[in-house]
């Protein structure tokens, strides 16, 4: 604090190369080298350097830091918000400015450089010479201009940051700091018209805003966690000061215009209102500069004050009106939130002869197109793995088990090979061990496990805040009743709310499903799991396994049925071989599939073209990608089919082959061969199911890493939905608690309402034949020199943003404005024209019968007790 006014101070940045970031992620995402941008990556290091060394308040950092302001914003449309680059910044409010807030974001840098813009703008007002007009103009306009670009910052910035904004730019923080700078570009003008001579009245209109800008300051401050005891008290001193000053303002312009009563009403109204802002010194939160215009004012008004209860009360003799009676002062408002067209429009100011120099990375492939080839690489892969080679592998899938159904190809091998170990059974256990099968699918089961727990965790930790905030809402329904909380329920909520909610339904069946497939694959595992082991272990365990035929010699009656049999087997496993290898040409085919210059001479076209009249986003891209893929793997897809048709004829085949094997080895009989026949067909079928488990284990992790994207965007979102819903509850929930507008009052510090009843009317009757008739009757008044009614009960309430002036006195002391009640006569009664005038020594007159009104109500002679000249006139 210098003076009576308050700075923002800057937010501290740590030293950062973020040329680093920038170079790396070209590096790995585009096909650009680093070194064609190593002038860009200079510069940007110098800016950063130049606007995070802004640590002064002189104008030569203004152009700093919105240089570089203006070139993070063209970087946020080359470069994602995650670039890579951990930016550190310490607070410069609350209680943990020492502890430093790091995020890798780029909408956090930018808002830093912002906020420190606006503290630099703060700065340069208080630094600035403020004893001249001059100088009081100059200071008003970066206050101005401190509060516009708190204001983007808030609305523009803070929207886009994707994370929960740091204490000190949060959303009552940056509301409190606005209201601040407006209030203290307000006082500049109200001190200007001071010194320019203004008429009274206008100054106090002047003041009144000031007043209610430091009060909506101070309200928004104690709404934030950032905010200091000592700005707060400050604020509401502020408030009191220039509300007591507006009254001041006010009674001399009431001097100049004879309403010596009205004058003497505002004058201890002013008292008031100093006399509450004096009770924030307590605890020594304020700077003396503060305290000493507070009582420097509360001794000239009290001075006032004297000489006009003295001047009334012996020369003037007019009604001092209560409080609710005194018109609410009006207010003239000339601080305005202003923005620097460089912060509000910065791109404008880029160029090779612009103010804020050329835009840097210009080369570099747009962002946009970078998303798009993404998009278009995910789509290519979704077509080649899913449309394709899964259904490829489906085929396979029924191949084995065709077979497996058919002993294929163990009762081939029992009589092919009755004694040793086939040669395709030894590659398979070789394939087996060095594969490492067990632990390799233990792995791979471990790792999904840990996948799916973090996917859960993302998922529960968003549905927890939608939960929640549903809880809060039906809560604060109950409270209020459906009729006043009118918001729609989150489920319900049309922009957002309906979205998530079907996105946790949706998740919900995701997780169960996946959950029930890693079980099914699990089961597999574990049933070929004992034989797995005996693949994978030495040969004398495969010939332990395997027992020996008793026929070491094939009946010649059965070799035309096992060669016939051998051809159909061997056609399948041709087919088979055909399509891994088919599969493994696909993903070459996919990996070798760079579109990146395709689609840079499609971007060129449509800027050349105008075909799109704004910038270019991934969409505009989506007729090129339809083309291409259909050009690409139209046939692919084709062959699917024709596979299919394939293979149902030849598993024809080797059914009717298999079916005249069987019938044969029937014939000659399979006495101990059956053993043989079973064990080697076991094995074969458990390598079979090891290769299914593994390519089941890599969809698993894909899947789950897949999901992870989409869960991490629903917790964020959820997470936004929820900030924007509790916002929004807690406006609407102040909006209900305040209290109908003639009972809006500023009373205390907190702005107490206090219902006061007004007194009832004086009795009385009207009687058209004898006019009125009053009926005195004793009323409860105040003394003649205090208008501040008995306290009463508080109700705690929000203040308005226009509220009158004059409420400021102590919160015990308050008044709301109601109707104006009857002023009750002083005399004690209402005169009756015809009771005449009562003299001085002069009995009162008989009483008139009923219906009558005396002489001069029907047209008699006048009453006794007419004046007397010669007698003294009595009064009461």
């Amino acid at each position: 604090m210098q003076n009576n006014i308050l700075a923002v101070p800057f937010r501290k940045g740590a030293q950062l190369m973020l040329s680093s970031a920038i170079r790396q992620y070209i590096s790995t995402k585009y096909d650009q080298h680093p070194d064609m941008f190593r002038q860009d990556l200079d510069v940007i290091d110098v800016l950063r350097r130049d606007a995070i060394n802004v640590r002064e308040p002189h104008p030569t950092g203004v152009p700093r830091l919105q240089a570089y302001a203006g070139q993070l914003v063209w970087i946020s449309g080359k470069f994602p918000i995650d670039i890579g680059a951990d930016f550190t910044w310490y607070p410069a409010l609350g209680y943990n400015t020492e502890r430093p807030i790091v995020h890798n974001n780029l909408k956090y840098e930018l808002a830093n450089i912002l906020y420190n813009l606006a503290a630099l703008f703060s700065q340069l007002a208080i630094a600035g010479n403020r004893s001249s007009t001059e100088g009081l103009k100059t200071a008003a306009s970066y206050f101005s201009q401190s509060a516009g670009v708190l204001t983007q910052l808030k609305k523009e910035v803070i929207p886009e940051l994707r994370t929960t904004p740091p204490e000190d730019m949060d959303e009552h923080t940056l509301d409190s700091l606005i209201q601040l700078q407006l209030a203290q570009a307000q006082e500049c003008y109200w001190q200007k018209a001071v010194m320019d001579g203004y008429k009274d009245a206008s100054i106090a209109k002047l003041a009144a805003k000031v007043s209610d800008f430091y009060n909506e300051a101070g309200e928004a401050a104690m709404r934030s966690e950032a905010i200091s005891s000592s700005w707060i008290h400050h604020m509401s001193a502020k408030h009191h000061h220039f509300a007591a000053a507006a009254q001041y303002r006010a009674a001399c312009d009431c001097l100049e215009k004879r309403k010596y009563g009205e004058e003497v009403a505002r004058l201890r109204d002013a008292v008031a209102c100093v006399t509450e802002g004096l009770k924030e010194s307590r605890g020594g939160y304020l700077h003396k500069s503060v305290l000493e215009d507070l009582n420097g004012l509360k001794r000239r008004v009290e001075a006032d004050l004297q000489r006009a209860e003295r001047d009334n009360d012996v020369i003037y003799l007019n009604p001092v009106p209560a409080k609710s009676e005194l018109k609410i002062l009006d207010r003239a408002t000339m601080a305005a939130a202003r923005i620097p067209p460089q912060v509000s429009a910065p791109l404008d100011y880029l160029g090779e002869k612009g103010e804020f120099g050329p835009p840097l990375f210009t080369k570099l492939v747009p962002y946009s197109v970078h998303i798009a080839v993404s998009i278009y690489e995910e789509r290519r892969d979704r077509l080649v793995n899913q449309n394709i080679i899964t259904e490829l592998e489906t085929l396979n899938e029924r191949l084995h088990e065709i077979l497996s159904s058919l002993n294929l190809p163990g009762s081939l091998q029992a009589f092919e090979k009755p004694l040793g170990l086939p040669p395709t059974l030894v590659q398979h256990a070789e394939e087996i061990r060095q594969a490492d099968a067990i632990h390799r699918l233990q792995r791979s089961f471990a790792d999904i496990d840990k996948l799916r727990a973090a996917d859960l965790a993302l998922f529960e930790e968003g549905r927890g805040l939608l939960q929640a905030e549903e809880e809060e809402d039906v809560q604060l329904r109950r409270k209020y009743g459906t009729d006043r909380w009118s918001r729609p329920e989150s489920r319900c909520e049309p922009n957002q709310g309906t979205k998530l909610w079907d996105q946790v339904k949706a998740a919900e069946g995701w997780f169960e499903n996946s959950g029930s497939s890693d079980a099914v694959v699990r089961d597999k595992f574990h049933g070929i799991e004992p034989t797995l082991a005996i693949l994978s272990g030495p040969d004398r365990s495969l010939l332990d396994f395997v027992p020996s035929s008793r026929r070491t010699e094939i009946p010649e009656t059965l070799k035309p049925a096992i060669n016939r049999l051998r051809i159909a087997y061997n056609d399948i496993t041709r087919l088979e071989g055909r399509r891994r290898r088919k599969a493994e040409t696909l993903r070459e085919k996919a990996r070798s599939d760079d579109i990146k210059s395709d689609i840079l001479t499609e971007a060129a076209r449509l800027e050349r073209t105008h075909a799109v009249a704004t910038a270019i986003v991934p969409a505009h891209f989506e007729e090129f990608f339809e083309k291409r893929l259909d050009l690409l793997y139209e046939p692919d897809l084709e062959l699917v089919q024709t596979e299919g048709a394939e293979q149902e004829k030849l598993i024809t085949e080797l059914i009717r082959v298999n079916r005249e094997f069987e019938s044969q080895k029937k014939m000659v009989g399979d006495k101990g061969n059956k053993e043989r026949e079973q064990a080697l067909q076991k094995l074969d079928t458990a390598y079979y199911k090891y290769k299914e488990l593994v390519s089941n284990a890599d969809a698993g992790r894909k899947f789950y890493n897949d999901l992870s994207r989409i869960i991490g965007g629903f917790r964020d979102g959820a997470r936004g939905f929820v900030t924007e819903r509790r916002r929004e509850a807690q406006m609407l929930e102040d909006e209900l608690n305040m209290p109908p507008l003639n009972n809006l009052s500023l009373g205390g510090p907190q702005g107490r309402m206090q219902p006061v009843q007004s007194p009832p009317p004086p009795a009385s009757s009207w009687n058209g034949n004898a006019g009125y008739q009053g009926q005195p009757q004793p009323q409860p008044q105040p003394p003649s020199n205090s208008f501040l009614p008995p306290s009463q009960p508080r109700q705690s309430v929000p203040p308005p943003a226009e509220a009158q002036i004059q409420s400021w006195a102590p919160a015990g002391e308050t008044v709301a404005p109601q109707p104006h009640p009857p002023r009750a006569n002083p005399m004690q009664g209402v005169w009756n024209p015809g009771a005449g005038i009562k003299f001085a020594n002069t009995p009162p007159p008989a009483a008139s019968p009923a219906g009558s009104s005396g002489a001069a109500g029907n047209g008699g002679q006048p009453t006794s007790g007419t004046w007397d000249r010669n007698s003294a006139i009595r009064f009461g």
